[in-house]
């Protein structure tokens, strides 16, 4: 891997959305677990019947957007738990930890330590800057002028996806009406994030996910996801902590010297499409281990 494949590898943090099964080693999925005598004669009890987006869940999924949009400032920490298969068939767990800075409607700061080599990210309404501290190179390039249209360019350009990016949007529920097709409320929960939490379930745009928000607060401490397209049924739990809204925020925060004097390099895919007439690249299958 080239030093400018790994930097902006780095930046790709892998995100509810994006994590695929990997075949082995010969090309095959892990065999599903067999089925014991009694499971097989265990009869699934049918769903209740009831509305497919339950008044109480997208009440509290509004809630909790509306509480994160009206922010003009948001601090949080961001810990993903990801599973990704391995060449023995298991799946195994992989973690991102990110500190979170963002002012709207133009400035978002993303400090990334994970099982791997640390990342930062910088977007002050112009620039945005994309930083490997060990290896001390940077990508930087023109920016949109909003924190959503920066995200698309980020995303397309270079392929930097951040795993909350649903969290941080001008207004994540109508993001996720368009591709909401089931919800419904569990209940609560005293034990995720010391606090008092409502559990909701959905469906958005193929993804089953559970969320745990803050009763009192409306904030978002937890997130559960299964692609419901994926076979093996990887799992995927976002950690949200250390919530802080409408803070005064440094205007130095949302650029870095550091960074800046990096050694520069391109800001682009980590595997851009190759030209219709170069041959076709050989592809070895994903591994974690």
């Amino acid at each position: 891997m080239t030093i400018r494949n790994k930097l902006i590898g780095i930046l790709l943090l892998i995100t509810l959305g994006v994590l695929c099964a990997a075949p082995d080693a010969q090309g095959k999925t892990p065999l599903a677990k067999k089925k014991t005598a009694a499971s097989e004669k265990t009869t699934t009890p049918a769903p209740q019947a009831g509305p497919a987006l339950e008044p109480k869940a997208i009440e509290i999924l509004k809630a909790a957007s509306s509480r994160l949009a009206a922010a003009h400032t948001l601090k949080f920490t961001s810990i993903e738990f990801f599973e990704s298969s391995s060449s023995h068939g298991h799946p195994l767990s992989m973690t991102t930890k990110s500190e979170v800075t963002l002012q709207r409607p133009d400035k978002l700061r993303v400090i990334t330590s994970a099982d791997g080599p640390a990342s930062e990210f910088y977007y002050d309404g112009k620039k945005m800057m994309a930083y490997a501290p060990a290896e001390n190179l940077v990508a930087v390039a023109d920016a949109p002028p909003n924190i959503d249209a920066a995200r698309e360019a980020a995303y397309h350009s270079a392929a930097i996806y951040f795993p909350f990016t649903d969290l941080i949007v001008a207004d994540p529920y109508r993001d996720m009406a368009e591709g909401l097709t089931l919800a419904y409320y569990i209940g609560q929960s005293k034990v995720v994030g010391d606090t008092t939490t409502d559990m909701v379930a959905y469906v958005d745009h193929g993804v089953f996910v559970q969320m745990w928000v803050g009763v009192e607060d409306k904030l978002p401490r937890l997130l559960h996801a299964v692609f419901l397209n994926d076979p093996e049924q990887l799992r995927h739990n976002l950690i949200l902590s250390n919530w802080k809204l409408d803070e005064a925020i440094p205007a130095d925060a949302f650029s870095s010297a550091k960074a800046a004097s990096a050694n520069p390099m391109p800001f682009a895919h980590p595997h851009p499409t190759p030209p219709p007439d170069a041959p076709p690249e050989k592809k070895k299958p994903a591994k974690s281990h």
